[in-house]
Formats: C-alpha cells, sequence, structure tokens
C-alpha cells in the first residue's frame, strides 16, 4: 500500500512551496518600485529618485564605517576596501580590479538584487550613489562611471570610480560627487 501525498490544495498556506521571504520579497519590493518610476516618470527621472535614497544610504553607510573605525576620514585604501566589504554584506561580489592615485575599478559578478535588477537600470544608481558618496565625503571627490550593468545585460559590473577631476574622468560618462570639504 502506498501512501499518497495530499494534493497542494489540502496543504495550509505554510505548507506550500513558495518562494516567498524577507529578502525574496524586498529585492521584488525595490524591482518594483523602480519599474514604476522607470514607466511613469522615464529612467533619468527615475534614477534621480533612486539616486537621492543612495545618497542617504552611503552617508549611513560611511558613518557606520568611520564610527567603527573610530576615525574622521577614510584614505583611499580604507574607502576601497570599504566599498568591497559593503556589497559582500548584502550579498554581492565585488572586487577591486584596479587602484591609482586617480581612479579605483571594481569588477562584480554578483547582484545584491540578483536576477530582479536585470531590465533596471535606476537601480544601479544605488551603487554610483552609495560609492561616489563614501568617496567623496572622504576623498573629497568622485565620479563614479558605470561602465557595465548586470541591469542593461551585461553579465558583470564594472564601476569606475575617479578619484580626481582628471581629463579622463571629465571626458566619461557618470556622476560627480563631491565632499564638505574639497580635498582635491
Amino acid at each position: 500500500m502506498s501512501t499518497s501525498s495530499p494534493s497542494p490544495a489540502q496543504l495550509p498556506a505554510q505548507d506550500l512551496d513558495i518562494a516567498l521571504e524577507r529578502d525574496v520579497f524586498l529585492r521584488t519590493l525595490i524591482r518594483e518600485l523602480s519599474g514604476t518610476l522607470q514607466d511613469v516618470v522615464g529612467l533619468d527621472e527615475a534614477s534621480g529618485f533612486v539616486s537621492v535614497v543612495g545618497q542617504r544610504i552611503g552617508e549611513w553607510i560611511d558613518h557606520n564605517y568611520r564610527e567603527a573605525w573610530q576615525i574622521e576620514r577614510m584614505t583611499a585604501e580604507q574607502v576601497a576596501e570599504v566599498l568591497v566589504d559593503l556589497k559582500a554584506r548584502i550579498n554581492g561580489q565585488f572586487r577591486l580590479e584596479e587602484s591609482t592615485p586617480e581612479k579605483m575599478t571594481f569588477f562584480n559578478t554578483r547582484c545584491p538584487f540578483e536576477e530582479k535588477v536585470i531590465g533596471r537600470p535606476s537601480m544601479c544608481m544605488m551603487t554610483s550613489n552609495v560609492f561616489g558618496t563614501i568617496a567623496a565625503e572622504n576623498l573629497g571627490y568622485a565620479k563614479v562611471e558605470l561602465q557595465k550593468t548586470i541591469a542593461n545585460g551585461d553579465g558583470c559590473c564594472r564601476v569606475a570610480v575617479h578619484l580626481r577631476p582628471t581629463t579622463e574622468a571629465l571626458a566619461c560618462t557618470g556622476r560627480e560627487y563631491f565632499g564638505d570639504d574639497e580635498i582635491v
């Protein structure tokens, strides 16, 4: 005699096999918010709204790291370390690919938003603003160039953080950030 499993219609809700938990819910919420903004006001305006949130998140993260280290300002090496660490803490997979006094380049193969970011390039303004805010607050200036993004279907992200307004930085497409005290 075989005992058959109950049909799904007979199961209580908590026993149903549904991919719904806090992380998936929050990533889906952010995806839908950014998608709605992109559809209603357009990509540029949606990116602007996400940028405001990203700046506030960047200020909060910057404050937390500086407070934990008990320092007033981070060095360029500490900024690079923080940008990699913060992404790792939220399930990203960024690594520092290159670092010079003028520019840091990061490479990523796993977005914290996972598949929810695909087709939502405005969500990349979180990375731009968090990276730009932290770099500028500590080093005086940053221009963040999103060279490749998972959101745009590139399969990876390459993010350049220009630390000085060099000819290369001024010529690239990106967003500029300035610290409270310009240190450049």
